[in-house]
């Protein structure tokens, strides 16, 4: 903050710089634009398959055709990255279906590259989606396992690369899994491969849409054991000093609405990418009160992604992409 004293008013009148939409343009700190901007996907198993998401309304579950289609579109919107989700026909205890040759990802990957190689390819890695019994990691006597479940990660980020995906985004939150994954690929000859580590995740209520669209939800018990408590800060800035020293490229925060404070000190302390997952609950509750007429929905959603962005995320995460980069070339 400068120490310069400003005049005080009528000499320094700040509406100045408000008179016109030509000046307001011109000043404006934060601009948002496709490139700041990923946007997820769901695929499933079948063909010809567009299921919309009752708890996420224009979101959908893709099948791999469908799915080329949407990133047709997603292209063309000047959007140049997107973040892959699978749901498998079968699920087991160890998630096998996550680090197959044939796994839902692995084929959307190889898809989606032939196709359009210049769109980036983020892929989730966790375990969840693929588990019998929804949680993130191996279990034993109803508690995940943190040790065991870092092969099973480091097996599954090295399929989706082998497969082509650009960047791999650990989202289990089991301790040491980027070091355990970054190894992995470096041995495999991936060290070239970007980690978008999910470094700051919480335990939080905002994901109950997406558990709905990735068929996720834990069949016993919470996630509090691994995901972070929403009233802790300090330890978000350990956990994500520790994702960078274990060779983390991008750190994320998850929710993004919620813990804008939480951004804002990342970025304030890291000198390193940040990212901010803006998450299903957050979308559905715009949704929600736009179509109920309640609000304006284009300006909340633009409001929303702009504070996400001041807050200091340099990407975000967010299923109103497709929307915002509409209004963004429409601007």
């Amino acid at each position: 903050m400068s120490n310069i004293i400003q005049p005080e008013f009528p000499i320094t009148r700040l509406r100045r710089l408000r008179r016109t939409a030509a000046i307001r343009e011109m000043f404006r700190e934060t601009s948002l634009s496709a490139n700041d901007l990923i946007y997820p996907l769901f695929i499933v198993e079948g063909e010809n398959i567009k299921k919309e998401i009752s708890s996420m309304p224009s979101q959908f579950q893709f099948s791999i055709d469908k799915v080329l289609i949407e990133c047709r579109e997603i292209l063309e919107l000047g959007i140049k990255a997107v973040i892959l989700f699978g749901i498998p026909d079968e699920k087991d205890e160890k998630g096998t279906q996550a680090y197959a040759e044939d796994g839902i990802i692995q084929k959307t990957t190889r898809a989606i590259k032939a196709a359009y190689p210049e769109l980036l390819v983020v892929t989730d890695v966790c375990l969840c989606e693929y588990t019998s019994h929804g949680h993130c990691g191996a279990i034993e006597d109803g508690d995940v396992l943190n040790d065991q479940t870092l092969e099973l990660l480091a097996m599954e980020a090295v399929s989706h690369v082998n497969s082509g995906a650009d960047m791999v985004a650990p989202s289990d939150m089991m301790d040491g899994r980027i070091d355990a994954i970054r190894k992995a690929l470096d041995s495999h000859g991936f060290e070239n491969t970007p980690i978008m580590a999910y470094a700051a995740k919480y335990s939080s209520a905002f994901y109950g849409p997406f558990r709905e669209a990735a068929e996720s939800a834990p069949q016993f018990g919470d996630r509090k054991t691994y995901q972070m408590d929403p009233g802790n800060s300090d330890e978000a800035l350990r956990e994500i000093a520790l994702d960078i020293n274990e060779g983390a490229d991008i750190v994320m925060v998850k929710p993004a609405l919620s813990y804008l404070d939480v951004i804002r000190r990342t970025k304030d302390s890291f000198n390193i990418p940040i990212a901010a997952y803006n998450v299903s609950g957050e979308y559905s509750m715009v949704r929600a009160a736009a179509n109920a007429g309640w609000i304006d929905g284009e300006k909340v959603m633009m409001e929303i992604l702009t504070s996400i962005k001041r807050a200091g995320a340099d990407v975000i995460i967010t299923y109103f992409a497709k929307d915002a980069a509409r209004l963004l070339r429409q601007s």
